[in-house]
């Protein structure tokens, strides 16, 4: 079956709503305003490109021991003394240097990256009150890890995000690299925090228990960065999106005729979730990780369904099975 053979008129006719949420979501909630939320921001790039020797590197360690301790795994180096020296031989790295001066001008302005994260966190805490904000720390990691998080800490690489203006750039592939620029740092953030609510059987995985479960990641990401593009919060590009609106009744049939929908083969779940160009089992522009995009759609109807759901209990229900037949996802061909 070759589908996508009209998806450029389909971008054609969904360019315009392709890339963004729909509007009624943007409106501003009162509600969300007056969650408290306050965001304890600290750039640490700043201090870290001042160290010059491994007295300064341990001066540096000492001073913020939680991210020593999580980020930078200090537990895992042999010595004190090794880890000193690996931080300044990054320190003083001249080509590390430049992608930090980099990084700090691309981010320069403290302020909006501090009111983003506070926006993310209000929404956050509106749905989970529960949430404890973790504080924040900007870090230039040299391309080693793009973002930490979990109940005590957030990092931020700064340098995975620049862009493609960038001297250094993560060796990945263009359709990976694409998803490492400035507007892509919110929607990381959102993700990674949607893991610590997204519940899911850990058991007798299918294809659409992984569809599912990024599915709810996905609209837990929408929900707390609402207005957020879907091209930004799924990593496709305008046409890619135009593409899969147009023809989700095919992409699903293809789902449905192929029998991948209760598929336990670790080696086929990947080809519709993982990380590829394309899916040429599909259509040869139909994108990598389609798969996680029509997780996305079941669970949006399914919510639609059902209007008094919230999204705490959304995040915990473990029966993909349930969501998919609750949803009524059924998308004309």
């Amino acid at each position: 079956m070759r589908l996508f053979l009209t998806a450029a008129l389909g971008s054609v006719l969904l360019l315009s709503n392709g890339c963004s949420t729909d509007t009624s979501q943007c409106e501003s909630n009162p509600e969300v305003a007056r969650v408290a939320a306050p965001v304890q921001l600290e750039r640490l790039e700043q201090p870290f490109f001042q160290i010059r020797t491994p007295a300064e590197a341990r001066q540096f360690v000492r001073q913020h021991p939680l991210f020593a301790d999580q980020f930078l795994q200090r537990k895992q180096y042999p010595s004190e003394e090794v880890l000193d020296q690996a931080l300044v031989k990054l320190a003083t790295n001249q080509g590390l240097q430049k992608l930090g001066k980099e990084a700090e001008a691309e981010f320069k302005d403290t302020e909006v990256l501090k009111a983003q994260l506070q926006r993310m966190f209000q929404h956050v805490r509106y749905y989970f009150p529960d949430f404890r904000v973790p504080p924040v720390k900007t870090f230039v990691s040299g391309l080693s890890q793009d973002m930490f998080v979990n109940d005590s800490l957030m990092v931020l690489s700064l340098d995975f995000f620049v862009g493609p203006k960038a001297s250094y750039r993560p060796n990945l592939p263009e359709y990976i690299l694409r998803r490492y620029a400035p507007a892509y740092l919110m929607p990381t953030a959102a993700l990674a925090v949607s893991s610590k609510y997204n519940q899911h059987a850990l058991t007798n995985q299918t294809m659409l228990g992984e569809m599912v479960q990024f599915g709810k990641s996905l609209y837990f990401a929408e929900k707390v960065l609402p207005c957020t593009a879907d091209t930004l919060l799924m990593g496709f590009t305008g046409p890619e999106m135009a593409g899969v609106q147009f023809n989700e009744g095919k992409i699903w049939a293809h789902f449905i005729e192929k029998n991948l929908i209760y598929n336990t083969a670790p080696f086929t779940i990947q080809k519709y979730m993982g990380e590829r160009p394309n899916v040429p089992e599909i259509g040869q522009t139909c994108p990598g990780r389609v798969g996680a995009w029509v997780g996305w759609q079941i669970v949006r109807k399914y919510m639609a369904e059902h209007p008094n759901v919230t999204l705490k209990q959304l995040m915990a229900e473990r029966d993909p099975q349930r969501i998919l037949s609750e949803s009524r996802y059924r998308p004309k061909r």
